[in-house]
């Protein structure tokens, strides 16, 4: 007969305690295979699908989209071992180690494998205690049981580009055959899909929605909009850095101009093209070298400034669900090339939610371009527990004095927010102005050992 295991909110990693349903991908009474994403979750740090260790037929689901629950609360539960269903009142309960067989039945259907950020353990730690009925405290239930094939696997989806695209067209991808190698969809599938699918529509009107629907609650004092998830880690973080921080903010305007053609001359040369972001990034970790007490953190409990001895570069990038900083390790041993392909594809992943949770973590210094916004300046708030964020403005021609005479150049306004208690204003000026030669003459960093 089939028992019925529980599948809990597993460890996500990183000290998250909790996490918000996105959007369930099974349904009560769907058949899954071992590991495959059963829902979408969003954490403090990134979103992310969670797959089941169970294979089975889906008896209960644990929570509304939008709902927020802790690491260890039921998501759903699962059927596995046969056609007996969940619901059989026939079924003999077996408590955690009671035999070999239980052991036997919850292994076989167990993946086993270790998933990276999910937490996910082997059989021993997966046995759960097998249940006679679906648990009450959920208001779905399953349908007749149906059997288990043996072998049924995960939809061959590999592109979070793909997964996306078809979660916007309101496409199932269980309903699209893949032309890729072994079944893989890919993206011209899906489009192939939501093309067919638009040609059977109808042409009848679109409902009109009911005037009490709303997406958020509507208070005689306005739209209450929770802070959660992405939102509500922004929030919290920048309101410790603020608390804790004594921060202040410099500034200068350097010329940019000779940075421009550097960059326009390497891209020339062929090769790899250079981003700007990565030769600000090499300026920076230049910069650094010579003024480490800004890689730092403050050890408040100690009250200890730790100097770090590697640069972990963050750099913020707006995505759909908000501010996101995601870090370049060890910055401070790549060269252009290699920093301007780590920034391409922490971007992409910042763009399709698919940055993990160690993409976001262990910064020591953070890089801000807030020019792309075409604004020039800024006082940025300090990425807690960092010591220091440059933020880099637009560059436009401007009227400049160059060589004695009034010139249009490329001009950028460099501001620098930094911590006040790992040094004074003399180290902030000076790492700033460090920077700001750099950015008027590239070649101030052939100079430096």
């Amino acid at each position: 007969m089939a028992q019925v295991l529980e599948f809990k909110l597993p460890d996500l990693g990183e000290g998250l305690t909790e996490a918000e349903i996105v959007r369930w991908l099974v349904a009560v009474g769907d058949v899954v295979a071992v590991d495959q994403p059963v829902v979408e979750v969003e954490t403090a740090k990134a979103m992310v699908e969670v797959p089941c260790p169970y294979g089975g037929v889906v008896t209960a689901r644990y929570g509304e989209e939008g709902t927020e629950l802790p690491v260890g609360a039921p998501l759903l539960t699962v059927a596995v071992g046969g056609a007996g269903g969940a619901g059989g009142t026939d079924a003999p309960a077996a408590e955690e180690g009671s035999g070999d067989a239980a052991e036997s039945a919850v292994s076989s259907e167990h993946s086993g494998n270790v998933l990276v950020g999910y937490g996910t353990a082997g059989p021993a730690a997966r046995r759960r205690r097998v249940r006679q009925t679906v648990p009450a405290a959920t208001p779905e239930t399953a349908p007749a049981p149906v059997p288990v094939p043996a072998h049924q696997g995960p939809v061959p989806v590999i592109s979070p580009l793909v997964r996306k695209l078809a979660r916007d067209g309101g496409l199932d991808l269980r309903q699209v055959r893949g032309s890729g190698p072994e079944g893989l969809i890919l993206r011209a599938d899906v489009e192939l899909a939501l093309t067919t699918a638009g040609d059977r529509q109808t042409a009848a009107p679109a409902p009109v929605p009911s005037p009490t629907a709303s997406a958020a609650p509507v208070t005689a004092a306005g739209e209450r909009v929770p802070l959660r998830g992405v939102r509500g880690a922004v929030a919290d973080k920048l309101s410790r850095s603020r608390t804790e921080i004594p921060d202040a903010t410099c500034w200068v305007d350097a010329d940019a101009t000779e940075l421009m053609a550097a960059r326009a001359a390497m891209n020339a040369a062929g090769g790899p093209k250079i981003s700007l972001l990565a030769l600000l990034a090499r300026i920076c970790v230049h910069a650094l070298a010579r003024f480490p007490e800004l890689n730092s953190t403050v050890d408040t409990a100690a009250r200890e400034i730790v100097r770090l001895p590697d640069v972990h570069l963050g750099f913020a990038a707006q995505t759909p669900r908000g501010l996101v900083v995601p870090v370049v390790k060890d910055a401070g041993r790549r060269t252009a090339e290699s920093l301007t392909e780590e920034f391409g594809r922490l971007t992409e992943a910042a763009r399709q939610s698919a940055l993990t949770p160690a993409d976001l973590t262990g910064g020591t210094f953070t890089l801000n371009n807030y020019g792309v916004f075409g604004v020039d300046g800024s006082t940025p708030i300090i990425n807690h527990p960092e010591a220091a964020m440059l933020g880099v403005g637009r560059i436009i021609p401007k009227p400049w004095v160059y060589r004695g005479e009034l010139a249009v150049r490329q001009v950028v306004q460099l501001s620098f927010t930094f911590d006040h208690r790992v040094c004074d204003g003399g180290t902030a000026g000076g790492f700033l102005r460090y920077v700001a030669d750099c950015v008027e003459q590239p070649a101030v960093l052939l100079r430096t050992v």
